[in-house]
């Protein structure tokens, strides 16, 4: 069911957390809420589920303004950080209490939960309580618990920043395959970039309270709207180097080459990828510089290069031979390129 958020305020006292959010996730939509700690993402979360009160602005599931509404009245779900699992029962008894507080018939209520723990991977496991469940196993059960109850939306805050890296990775793939077959819309709170890169449909950036972009992982990546984005997303992270745009040519210390853009502006911040980025021999690129570090991954190596004062990481092929001081260059294509003015932080269009 689409959920949307009108102008939405929250305040604290005389801060203010959440400024003005304008938000439309469509029926069926896995909409990710991303943004480090304090960006707003989870009290945005907290206003739709009832669980925080709204300052000013509405909040829609579907056709019904529930922006006044007890939480017990939305028809959603919350899948918690915490796993929130009744110790004394079992695995069974947690997946069913929604149900069974509803008195559903004990048939029904035995066959929904084991369609629900097939769907989760738990159907061996229903007759053993919590404490003899892994982490992975717990918040499956969460899962199971919420999924059971076919709510008009799911709302997960952080869900699987408790697991160790290999069983978030899993969970990643079950949880994503769910919420397809599910359909149920799904608003998802995270800090971690990958996991919004990865699940969503649509991911919406937050910072201090302010919608920064709302676009598909693709498009965010490929095109971000503003500086704060650009270095937001992306690991390694996108390298800047600030310089002068005249007629679509950029300048800076380390060289000067043609840009995508016919513009002209004084101050500019020119943005590329690690992975856009090539070590080429002294001269051969567009920019100058000599090597700070060399960094070995596993699959890749990461160079370090230090161009006009700035550090720009360059992702290279694993057998990448290189010493520390050695003067190289950086060659890029032009494509590859994001330009944003430096006052505000705004991207700059391409050439039309």
């Amino acid at each position: 069911m689409r959920v949307s958020l009108n102008g939405v305020h929250k305040s604290f006292g005389q801060v203010e957390v959440v400024k003005g959010l304008d938000l439309e996730v469509k029926d069926g939509e896995f909409l990710v809420l991303l943004g480090a700690s304090g960006s707003g993402k989870t009290t945005a979360l907290r206003m739709i589920a009832g669980l925080e009160t709204v300052t000013s602005g509405t909040i829609h599931i579907g056709e019904r303004d529930v922006t006044g509404l007890l939480p017990k009245y939305r028809d959603i779900a919350m899948v918690f950080q915490s796993y929130a699992l009744y110790p004394h029962k079992t695995v069974f008894a947690n997946i069913a209490y929604p149900l069974t507080v509803r008195k559903r018939p004990r048939a029904e209520i035995e066959a929904a939960v084991k369609e629900v723990a097939r769907q989760v991977q738990l159907d061996a496991l229903l007759e053993r309580y919590p404490r003899q469940l892994s982490g992975g196993q717990r918040q499956r059960v969460a899962l199971a618990r919420a999924i059971i109850r076919r709510p008009a939306a799911f709302l997960m805050d952080e869900p699987l920043s408790n697991l160790d890296a290999k069983l978030r990775g899993h969970m990643r793939a079950e949880l994503k395959h769910m919420q397809h077959e599910l359909g149920i819309t799904t608003i998802y709170v995270t800090h971690d970039q990958i996991e919004a890169m990865t699940l969503a449909h649509r991911v919406a950036l937050l910072d201090k309270g302010v919608l920064q972009q709302l676009d598909t992982p693709a498009t965010i990546y490929n095109a971000p709207a503003n500086l704060f984005v650009a270095g937001f997303i992306g690991s390694p992270p996108m390298n800047f180097l600030e310089g002068e745009l005249r007629e679509g040519r950029f300048s800076t210390p380390a060289g000067s080459f043609g840009t995508n853009s016919r513009a002209s502006n004084p101050a500019v911040v020119l943005g590329i990828r690690p992975e856009d980025c090539r070590v080429t021999a002294t001269g051969a690129g567009k920019l100058a510089g000599e090597i700070f570090a060399t960094e070995l991954i596993g699959d890749h190596a990461l160079v370090t290069c230090r161009c006009a004062g700035a550090n720009l990481t360059v992702k290279v092929d694993k057998e990448f031979q290189g010493e520390i001081g050695e003067a190289v260059g950086i060659g890029f294509d032009d494509k590859a390129l994001h330009l944003f003015d430096k006052a505000g932080g705004n991207r700059l269009p391409a050439a039309g």
